[in-house]
């Protein structure tokens, strides 16, 4: 078997479907609702189909060459803590989670997943939309497996814990089994930037590389309505501090030579990171473009999921059609 087919809504930046391509799966259609979003998977991807629409209103009896594909992916918005507990009428996130499910009745892969976080899994007050789910998935022939993963596990230089759902349909659940770590051990921000660090001449870069000697925390792109770029809330920006990075804001460009690292003078004395950097510490290569102004790039970055990590999972769901021997140690992108 050969031209594993899939689908990936609420796509983002691509790195849902970056890591399925690197596992041997054609995305024949992206689907999100964010223009910027749409721009970047176009900019990365041209032979890739891009439709920009919500998935609350996506008609996919308008698009039948996505029926029967091996796999429909999902990296959704997240679900905020307190969100009501009932997919219908609920937060707008939960809806999304029910589009998703009501899509699989139209699309019929042999294999759904959905990311989210790690709540996603086993949080007590979204026990009854897992329940929603597993009703209707059961309902059409899917067997569930919930599971979480952390990114760092997979060469991802981030401690980053993901909740997934995996469906498949008989007999090829029964093969499944969630992807095991690719690493040994985890990927240091100072390994990760290194180059970086010091491409505009900055003296200090290897000294800072070697005090950055864990991974980054986790993330976070924050709500569309809140301020412009930083790494994060205040316990996340003290982890920064230790590495002596300044979590408070996102930089334009790499330290230059002049830059003085004082970390001890507080934020002024500390170095601050690219979009760019961001998206390496998110696993994505460094050819891969981010459109908009520097505050939608990171956005789109810190919401993504891990292409290393989607990939783990796409081998994962391919040796569950075809055999172990599916697992690719190299891939052919569409460009």
């Amino acid at each position: 078997m050969s031209g594993l087919r899939c689908v990936d809504v609420c796509a983002g930046a691509g790195g849902m479907a970056l890591g399925l391509e690197q596992a041997g799966f054609d995305p024949v259609l992206l689907l999100d609702r964010k223009p910027v979003a749409c721009d970047t998977l176009r900019r990365n991807r041209s032979a890739w189909r891009v439709l920009q629409t919500d998935l609350l209103d996506f008609a996919p009896s308008r698009h039948r060459d996505i029926y029967d594909v091996d796999l429909l992916s999902a990296g959704l918005p997240r679900v905020k803590a307190g969100a009501v507990a009932a997919p219908s009428g609920a937060a707008p996130e939960l809806r999304l989670v029910e589009a998703t499910v009501y899509l699989v009745h139209a699309v019929q892969p042999r294999a759904l997943v959905i990311e989210n976080v790690p709540g996603l899994v086993d949080a007590p007050d979204l026990e009854p939309m897992r329940d929603f789910i597993r009703e209707e998935l059961h309902h059409l022939g899917y067997r569930l497996l919930w599971f979480l993963l952390n990114a760092a596990d997979f060469g991802v230089p981030q401690h980053r814990r993901q909740g997934f759902l995996v469906a498949l349909k008989m007999p090829w659940f029964d093969a499944f089994r969630p992807p095991a770590p690719t690493v040994r051990e985890s990927f240091s921000v100072g390994r990760a930037l290194h180059r970086s660090m010091a491409a505009g001449g900055w003296p200090d870069a290897t000294r800072w590389a070697g005090q950055a000697a864990g991974v980054a925390p986790t993330l976070v792109g924050g709500s569309e309505s809140r301020g412009g770029a930083d790494l994060g809330p205040t316990g996340t920006r003290r982890a920064w501090a230790r590495m002596g990075v300044d979590g408070g804001t996102v930089a334009d460009e790499v330290p230059g030579p002049d830059f003085r690292w004082a970390p001890e003078a507080g934020r002024q004395g500390m170095v601050r990171i690219t979009t760019g950097q961001a998206a390496l510490l998110q696993g994505f290569p460094e050819d891969w473009v981010f459109a908009g102004k520097k505050t939608a790039r990171y956005r789109q970055i810190g919401h993504a999921s891990p292409p290393p990590v989607a990939r783990a999972l796409g081998c994962a769901i391919r040796a569950a059609f075809v055999g172990p021997e599916s697992s690719l140690d190299g891939y052919t992108p569409t460009l």
